[in-house]
C-alpha cells in the first residue's frame, strides 16, 4: 500500500513537472522553461558581438537540468524563427530539412527587437535556479505576443499543445484593435509560405489545410515554389515518389533545385498534363497538409486551453501593466535626478563645501552640510536623506572647479519636461500603449510581411483524381468477379470506385474492388456503382401470378451486404437500365382471351426505393416480356431475339424469364 502511494504521488510530480517546466509554454511570455533560459543568457553575455553557440549553451546550463543537447537544439530552432536571434553560420535550412552545424562552429546574438521588447530587470520576477548558484527569471516581461508570434509544439503527460504561428504585424494591429474596444479574428502566417484554408480554423483551435505553392509553366512542367508548414523538400518529394510507386499519380521525372527558397520541377507522365497532375499532387502527396491545432498553454501553476482572442487580451492586460510599471519606475528615477542636481547646484553655488573645511569629524561634517543647504529648503523638491548629504561630500574638486551652473538647469527643465510627459502618459495608459505598438510596427514592421495566402480550397476528390487504375474481370459463365479473375468482361477502375453486383433471385451488393469473390452466373448487372443511375426491372409475383414493375435507384448500402428486390419465390421477367423503359408483354393464352399482346411505357412511372413492392403490370398473367432498345443500355439474363412477326415495327430486345408459349 505504500509502495502504491509512492509511486502515485512521485507519477503526479512528474507529469505535474513535465507539464510546468518542460512541454508547455507559458501565457505571459511564451516561451518553455529551455527557451526562457536559452534567452535570459544571451542577454546576460549581450556585448552586442557574436557569441559561439557553444559558449551560450554553456552558459544556459547554468539554469538549465537537461544536458546541453536539448539547449541547443531549442536554440537552433530558437534562431530559425527569426525574431529574438541573429544568426551568423549554417543554422541549417527549415525548408530542405537540412540540420544545423555543430555549436563550436556557429554564432549567435540577440535581435534589436528582443533587446527591446523582452528584457527589464526592474520588473522581472527571479527565482532560485536548480542548484541554488544563480537566479533565472520566472518569466520574461515580453511585451510582444510571443507566443502566437512564433507557434509551439510540445507533448506532456497527458497534454499537448500545438499553437501555429501567426504574422508579427497583425498580432500588433490585433492588440491596438483590443485596446480600442474592437474583436480580432486572425489567421496563421508560416515562415515557409504557401497557401492556407482556415475555413475549420477556431482561434487557435480546430484545423487549418496547408498547400504548397505550384506554379505550372507549360503543359508538361511544374514547380513547387512554396512548401506547407511542418513539411520539408526531402519529405514533400519522398511522399511525391511514394505516390507515383503507388500508382496514385503519373509522374516522369522529378528535380530538386532548392536552394535559398524551394524550386522542385516535376515533370508529368505520358498522358497527363500540369493541370491533371495538380490536384492529384493536393490529394495524394503532402503538397496539402492538414493541421490540427490545439492552444494549451500555462496560465499561472496550471494548464488552460485558450482562444486567441484571450492570450492577445491577456497580453494586452498584461503590456498595460509593465508599461505602467516601467512609466513609474522612470518617474521615480527622474524626481531623484532632478532633486540630486539641485542639491548638487545649491551645494555649489552657494559655496556650502567651503564650510566644512574647518570641520574635524564626520558628523560635524554632515551637520555643517544640512545646516548649509537649510536656507534653500523650498527649492529642494525631497526630504534630504544621509544618502543624498554622502553624494554631495563625494563630488570631487574637479568637478566642483568645472561647475556649469546654466548646463545644470538646463538638464533640470529637461528633467522637469520629461516627468510631465510621464504623468500625462500615466493618466492615459490606453493611449500610450497603443502608441508603443505603433512605434513597434513603425521600427519593424517591414520585416514581418505575411508570407502565406489566406484561401479557400475546395475538396479534391481522391476517386476523381486518383491515376492509378485496377484491372477487374466479371466471368458470367463462372460467377466470379475480382482482379485475379482472367476471363470474362473487362472493367478498368480505381480502388475508390464501388461495384454493383444485381443477380438473377432479385439480390443485389455493393462491393469495394475484390480480388475475387462469387456474385452468380450470368448476373443481369455487374458494373461501377452509379447513384443516379435508374434501374428498371418486372418480376413475377408467385403467390398471385401477377407481374410488377419497378424503378430505383441504388442510393443508400452497407458494404457486402446482400439486399432483396423482391421476394424469394419471385421471378425476374425482365430488367434494363435508363430513363426510358417501354416493353411488349405477352399474355398467358387462356379461353376467351383476346388480347395477347400489348406494349406500354413506364417511363413516366416515379422512381422509388428499391425496397419498394412496385407497381402492377396488368390485371393478367404475363408469359413474357420483350424490352425495346430506347434507353441507353439495356441488359437481360437471356436474349430471345425480335419476334419475326414484328419485322416492320420497332427494333426491340426480348427477355423471357418467365414460362415458355406452349406451357
Amino acid at each position: 500500500m505504500y509502495l502504491r502511494e509512492l509511486i502515485d504521488r512521485n507519477f503526479i510530480e512528474y507529469a505535474s513537472y513535465v507539464i510546468k517546466d518542460r512541454a508547455i509554454p507559458h501565457i505571459d511570455d511564451g516561451l518553455k522553461p529551455v527557451q526562457r533560459r536559452i534567452l535570459h543568457s544571451l542577454w546576460e553575455m549581450d556585448d552586442g558581438k557574436f557569441n559561439k553557440v557553444a559558449n551560450v549553451i554553456g552558459h544556459a546550463m547554468k539554469y538549465h537540468p537537461h544536458g546541453d543537447a536539448s539547449i541547443g537544439d531549442a536554440l537552433v530552432n530558437l534562431a530559425n524563427r527569426e525574431f529574438f536571434i541573429d544568426r551568423q553560420g549554417n543554422f541549417g535550412n527549415i525548408v530542405t530539412g537540412d540540420p544545423a552545424s555543430a555549436a563550436r562552429y556557429i554564432e549567435c546574438r540577440l535581435t534589436p527587437l528582443a533587446r527591446e521588447v523582452l528584457f527589464n530587470p526592474d520588473i522581472t520576477e527571479t527565482v532560485d535556479s536548480y542548484d541554488g548558484r544563480n537566479r533565472e527569471p520566472v518569466t520574461l516581461p515580453a511585451k510582444v505576443p510571443v507566443l502566437l508570434t512564433m507557434g509551439a509544439e510540445g507533448i506532456a503527460v497527458g497534454l499537448s499543445t500545438r499553437i501555429l504561428p501567426h504574422n508579427f504585424v497583425e498580432l500588433i494591429q490585433a492588440e491596438k484593435e483590443i485596446l480600442k474596444g474592437g474583436t480580432v479574428s486572425l489567421a496563421p502566417d508560416f515562415p515557409q509560405g504557401g497557401r492556407i484554408d482556415v475555413s475549420e480554423y477556431e482561434e487557435g483551435n480546430g484545423r487549418v489545410r496547408v498547400r504548397a505553392t505550384i506554379e505550372i509553366r507549360s503543359p508538361k512542367q511544374l514547380v513547387i515554389r512554396e512548401v506547407p508548414y511542418s513539411t520539408t523538400t526531402e519529405s514533400l518529394i519522398a511522399s511525391i515518389e511514394d505516390a507515383s510507386k503507388k500508382g496514385k499519380i503519373k509522374i516522369h521525372q522529378i528535380n530538386d533545385f532548392t536552394a535559398e527558397s524551394a524550386e522542385i520541377e516535376i515533370v508529368p507522365g505520358r498522358g497527363v498534363t500540369a493541370r491533371e497532375l495538380e490536384p492529384a499532387l493536393y490529394a495524394f502527396t503532402d503538397c496539402e497538409v492538414s493541421l490540427s491545432a490545439n492552444l494549451v498553454l500555462i496560465d499561472g501553476d496550471k494548464p488552460r486551453q485558450m482562444t486567441v482572442p484571450e492570450v492577445l487580451a491577456r497580453n494586452v492586460s498584461k503590456l498595460k501593466n509593465d508599461l505602467e510599471k516601467e512609466l513609474r519606475i522612470e518617474l521615480e528615477r527622474q524626481a531623484v535626478a532632478e532633486h540630486r542636481k539641485t542639491l548638487v547646484q545649491i551645494f555649489i553655488e552657494n559655496r556650502v563645501y567651503k564650510r566644512i573645511e574647518e570641520e574635524k569629524t564626520a558628523e560635524g561634517v554632515r551637520k555643517t552640510v544640512l545646516t548649509g543647504l537649510e536656507p534653500f529648503r523650498k527649492q529642494i523638491p525631497r526630504d534630504i536623506t544621509p544618502e543624498d548629504v554622502e553624494m554631495l561630500l563625494e563630488i570631487p574638486i574637479r568637478r566642483i572647479s568645472r561647475f556649469d551652473i546654466d548646463k545644470n538647469q538646463k538638464e533640470i527643465q529637461e528633467i522637469l519636461k520629461r516627468m510631465k510627459e510621464i504623468r500625462k502618459d500615466l493618466k492615459d495608459m490606453t493611449g500610450f500603449t497603443v502608441k508603443y505598438l505603433d512605434s513597434l510596427i513603425a521600427r519593424y514592421g517591414k520585416s514581418f510581411s505575411r508570407r502565406t495566402r489566406i484561401e479557400t480550397f475546395g475538396v479534391v476528390e481522391a476517386r476523381k483524381v486518383d491515376m492509378s487504375h485496377v484491372k477487374v474481370r466479371y466471368d458470367e459463365n463462372t460467377g466470379y468477379l475480382g482482379t485475379e479473375v482472367r476471363e470474362g468482361e473487362l472493367m478498368t477502375l480505381t480502388p475508390y470506385d464501388r461495384i454493383l453486383a444485381i443477380r438473377k433471385d432479385g439480390t443485389y451488393r455493393v462491393t469495394a474492388v475484390p480480388k475475387k469473390i462469387f456474385v452468380g452466373e450470368k448476373a443481369p448487372w455487374v458494373g461501377l456503382l452509379d447513384r443516379k443511375l435508374v434501374f428498371n426491372l418486372i418480376y413475377k409475383e408467385k403467390a398471385s401470378g401477377f407481374s410488377y414493375v419497378k424503378r430505383f435507384q441504388v442510393e443508400k448500402f452497407i458494404l457486402d451486404k446482400d439486399y432483396a428486390l423482391f421476394g424469394k419465390p419471385d421471378s425476374l421477367q425482365a430488367f434494363s437500365t435508363g430513363k426510358d423503359f417501354r416493353i411488349r408483354v405477352h399474355y398467358r393464352k387462356k379461353p376467351r382471351l383476346k388480347v395477347l399482346e400489348e406494349e406500354m411505357d413506364f417511363s413516366d412511372l416515379p422512381v422509388r426505393s428499391a425496397t419498394a413492392r412496385g407497381n402492377r403490370v396488368a390485371s393478367k398473367e404475363i408469359n413474357r416480356v420483350k424490352v425495346f432498345a430506347t434507353g441507353p443500355k439495356q441488359q437481360s439474363l437471356e436474349d430471345e431475339g425480335p419476334d419475326s412477326s414484328d419485322e416492320d415495327g420497332p427494333m426491340e430486345l426480348s427477355f423471357d424469364f418467365g414460362e415458355s408459349e406452349g406451357n
